[in-house]
């Protein structure tokens, strides 16, 4: 074998186990394993699970907000969310300077703490519009082919200023598409009129259908009861018969409706395979993840923004995100807290549609060996991975030690 990690604590398991690494598959997980190996790592009983997943990064933004001033930020956290679309139309100023070779820079900044960090899949946004052009996307696609192997990212086309109200955006996502984008998005609730809503996600999903691609689209992202764009979305999702292939991002207006309309909601969220990636440090309102889980909705975390015009914070470490969403979702229980590492691991993977993901054998080798032995101190210390294994291969090491002196 090529590597084998023994002494690995697994989730749900008390006894240890060995786990055998060939060609970037789990050849084997046994309680001993004697074949040789040309590297061994001693996991000291430490957890090993799955990598993580990102499935909601706004990677062309990643360190712009010392670019601009704070006005975005400040309506977009402030007033229950009654001002997002205005946040977003000041954000959008950032756009206008948009330039593939200082994009680059910082998505290469924001894929190395993936790495470092064990976030070994990215579902990554990058603006098409009028002002942005497609500079992001061709950074982020670079940088895709740059870190193959190491961070697996998704490129998502987002017509981020909206497809009816900005003309030519629709041509530019196609474009997208052409240059190797992965996923279609969008952001259907930033347009006028309801039938201007509809108009986008129809335009979107007709694209993904033309190149065969998922679909990722932010949804009712505003504290707005009346906004309806998930329930537009679902209901597309079924008449196309592309279920299973679309996700949805925020819908935080969700927090604000009636019981019943909820419940027919997440009825059609189940009926059209759409998973709901939350990001509940970034806004004050979100989703209802609780009610979601309860029944039976696929839910997951997602970083949403590093240090952009959304959210000041961030480090592509999803123990952080889902550190902060104990709190913010009040999941402070010991299997809330296994819930939360799913939404960051095996909940994430299967929004992204991410194939061969999980610690079984036959899988690819994509894990992170933890220097703490249960989820709880993970979740309590958001410390980086001992070691992170990319495609069988460690890609980072980090050891923590302090000295005091008295």
């Amino acid at each position: 074998m090529d590597l084998i990690i023994r002494n690995a604590k697994l989730r749900g398991k008390k006894e240890l186990f060995d786990i055998g690494i060939d060609k970037g598959k789990i050849s084997k997980i046994a309680a001993k394993i004697s074949t040789k190996a040309d590297k061994w790592i001693d996991a000291k009983g430490n957890l090993v699970t799955e990598s993580y997943c990102n499935a909601h990064l706004h990677l062309c933004k990643v360190w712009t907000l010392q670019m601009m001033d704070e006005k975005a930020l400040k309506d977009y956290h402030g007033s229950d969310m009654g001002k997002a679309m205005t946040a977003i139309e000041l954000a959008a100023r950032v756009k206008a300077n948009y330039d593939e070779k200082w994009i680059i820079k910082n998505v290469r900044k924001a894929l190395e703490l993936a790495a470092k960090y064990g976030n070994l899949h990215i579902r990554a946004f990058a603006d098409v519009d009028s002002k942005a052009k497609l500079e992001g996307v061709k950074a982020l696609i670079k940088a895709r082919d740059e870190f193959k192997g190491i961070v697996n990212v998704q490129v998502v086309a987002f017509p981020q200023d909206g497809v009816v109200r900005e003309p030519g955006a629709e041509d530019l996502v196609k474009q997208a598409m052409d240059l190797g984008a992965d996923i279609v998005g969008g952001i259907p609730w930033i347009e006028y009129t309801e039938q201007d809503e509809k108009t986008h996600i129809e335009k979107m999903v007709a694209i993904a259908r033309k190149y065969n691609k998922d679909v990722s689209m932010l949804v009712d992202d505003a504290g707005d009861p009346t906004l309806k764009t998930l329930e537009m979305l679902a209901t597309e999702t079924i008449k196309t018969g592309w279920q299973g292939r679309v996700l949805a991002q925020h819908a935080r207006a969700m927090c604000l409706y009636p019981k019943p309309y909820f419940q027919k909601v997440v009825a059609l969220l189940k009926k059209s395979g759409i998973g709901i990636v939350t990001d509940p440090q970034t806004g004050p309102l979100h989703a209802r993840v609780g009610e979601l889980l309860e029944e039976g909705a696929l839910v997951c975390l997602g970083q949403d923004d590093i240090s952009d015009a959304y959210y000041p914070y961030g480090r592509n470490n999803m123990l952080e995100i889902a550190f902060l969403a104990s709190h913010l979702l009040w999941m402070t229980g010991a299997d809330q807290m296994e819930t939360l590492y799913d939404m960051i691991t095996i909940n994430g993977a299967k929004a992204m549609n991410v194939k061969n993901f999980g610690l079984k054998e036959g899988n690819d080798a994509n894990m992170v060996i933890l220097g703490v032995n249960s989820v709880l101190e993970a979740l309590r210390d958001q410390e980086a991975p001992a070691f992170v294994i990319s495609s069988g291969k460690v890609i980072a090491e980090t050891a923590s030690t302090t000295k005091l002196y008295r």
